[in-house]
């Protein structure tokens, strides 16, 4: 299926600032003196940390993904909590990251009522990444360390679904969350922002799994 990108003009591109040789305390502090309350998203790894400002249109692509993975737990009456751009961090990996979005799905009753430490707690069951201009590829290390098993990355150009598998990222076809979601479907949804709000998407979304739940295909896997 040919997917026709969303390009963005020159004043909505992502800004990303990348320092070396930054100590795990400096990242500490740096993320205690922003506070919570800040657009910007850092990344750390072995000493090389990452600050992101998200665009317009990274965030508008963040909103649609995210509505999209509610819906889905939804219509698939699977359990979900939402963490947003969490800090994860593990100092004992000296590795940590704000994803644009996570999710705990298989292990929300893992997680339910208690403060989130991942390095106790089983780390998000899917995060999702937006990539608009400048590709992320510290979060590929990030994420391999802190052993995120789904990882859906927009790329600017389509969505590419990962799934961790001795310990390193292997391309999709299908999200291992929900089987029933393709890579292509899911980019098929996602284009239809070019002339849909996001609600009339989430409309499609919906029926297309209420109809794929009524085939005899879906009912026999």
């Amino acid at each position: 299926m040919l997917v026709t990108p969303i390009k963005p003009s020159p004043e909505k591109t992502t800004q990303r600032i990348v320092l070396s040789n930054i100590s795990w305390q400096t990242y500490e502090s740096l993320l205690t003196e922003a506070g919570d309350k800040r657009s910007s998203r850092f990344s750390y790894s072995q000493g090389v940390l990452e600050i992101i400002m998200p665009s317009d249109l990274h965030e508008t692509i963040n909103c649609l993904l995210k509505r999209i993975v509610t819906a889905l737990t939804e219509e698939l009456d699977l359990k979900i909590k939402g963490f947003g751009s969490t800090t994860l961090n593990r100092e004992d990996l000296k590795q940590g990251a704000e994803p644009d979005s996570c999710f705990y799905i298989q292990n929300v009753d893992r997680i339910l009522g208690r403060r989130l430490d991942i390095s106790t707690d089983p780390p998000p069951d899917l995060v999702i990444e937006v990539d608009i201009t400048s590709p992320s590829s510290n979060r590929f290390v990030v994420y391999t360390q802190l052993e995120i098993p789904e990882f859906w990355r927009y790329s600017g150009q389509s969505v590419q679904i990962y799934q961790l598998q001795n310990r390193e990222y292997i391309i999709c076809d299908r999200s291992p969350t929900f089987p029933i979601l393709s890579a292509a479907m899911l980019n098929q949804f996602l284009q239809m922002a070019e002339s849909q709000d996001d609600n009339a998407i989430i409309r499609a979304l919906r029926q297309w799994v209420s109809e794929e739940l009524r085939s005899p295909e879906t009912t026999e896997q």
